[in-house]
């Protein structure tokens, strides 16, 4: 499906367009000849071009008028009937930002400003919500537009709608936004740790919101995972003890995830594994609860696979060294 939610006759940009030059080229068989290009394949060249592009500025020309919705004078501030055209033009935006060349004329238009500096503290939460997700539609797996994010001030913006705002769905996608601030981006990462990002995901694992406690716990793996120079940072703020309270919670599928994180705290980091030990924290017995509990339920295999490995690393090589086997 196209951009604009209809299929199209031509491609949805230059690369689409050369692509499909190149695949006709070679529906002949054998070797093209080496001649000069005929006059009706290059009218037919220049027509695709010329429809492509034309597709490209109907989506930039989109985005201009949503921006006009967005920033009318007066509007922003104040609670009124617009907001339901307002939820649209984001929702339209975050629509076609998912092409990364949108995101970047969106930039370059001046709306990730507007969206940064009035929406993300609008008293609408509809609209909150919806500009944090537009700043994650634009941001992930686009360095240019997460630098010019970072370089705005967007990230500790997100990091507090996580953390306190009053709506649960505009925590959601703040955190969405953040994972697509700082996964594979150095600079966004360094801007998560100035702001204390881990204490922030720990918070939200503690929350009443089982989407924000499974995103939490995701992002908190993920990069753990990207990330092993930051066990040490992450270890001595007591992360390990403080997820072992997590697991104690009532069960929850975003244990998987916790489980994990135990996993990456311990393997390769003799404080993590230290830490694990420590019999005040009873972590193996409520491992070997935890594996009790969930044999033979087939959608819990992953999480039953971290409990053995964690088990694995943690405590039966602790018992082979204290018998003196594995010496």
């Amino acid at each position: 499906m196209s951009e604009d939610g209809q299929d199209r006759r031509y491609p949805r940009n230059l690369q689409g367009v050369l692509q499909l030059a190149v695949d006709a080229g070679s529906a002949a068989e054998g070797p093209a000849p080496l001649e000069p290009m005929p006059e009706e394949r290059k009218i037919w060249l220049r027509e695709a071009l010329a429809e492509a592009c034309k597709g490209q500025t109907d989506e930039v020309e989109h985005m201009k008028r949503c921006i006009v919705v967005l920033s009318q004078e007066g509007v922003v501030k104040r609670e009124t009937d617009d907001d339901a055209e307002r939820e649209s033009a984001f929702e339209m935006l975050s629509y076609l930002c998912e092409n990364l060349d949108n995101a970047r004329d969106l930039m370059t238009l001046g709306g990730l400003d507007l969206t940064v500096s009035e929406y993300l503290c609008h008293a609408q939460s509809g609209l909150r919500w919806r500009a944090a997700q537009l700043i994650a539609s634009c941001a992930q797996n686009m360095p240019e537009v997460q630098v010019y994010l970072l370089k705005i001030g967007t990230l500790p913006k997100v990091l507090q709608l996580t953390d306190s705002d009053p709506h649960p769905t505009v925590r959601v996608k703040a955190l969405h936004a953040v994972s697509c601030l700082v996964r594979e981006q150095d600079a966004g990462m360094q801007a998560f740790l100035s702001h204390d990002g881990f204490s922030m995901l720990l918070r939200g694992m503690q929350s009443d919101d089982e989407r924000l406690r499974t995103k939490s716990a995701f992002l908190l793996l993920n990069l753990l995972s990207s990330h092993p120079e930051q066990k040490d940072t992450v270890v001595s703020m007591g992360m390990v003890q403080q997820l072992v309270s997590v697991l104690r919670m009532p069960h929850s599928p975003f244990h998987e995830h916790v489980l994990g994180a135990l996993c990456c705290l311990v393997e390769d980091f003799p404080q993590g594994l230290s830490d694990c030990r420590n019999p005040a924290l009873g972590l193996e017995e409520l491992l070997k609860q935890r594996d009790k509990e969930l044999q033979g339920k087939e959608e819990s295999q992953e999480e039953l696979d971290f409990c053995e490995r964690l088990k694995v690393m943690c405590f039966n090589k602790q018992q082979k060294d204290d018998t003196g086997m594995d010496r």
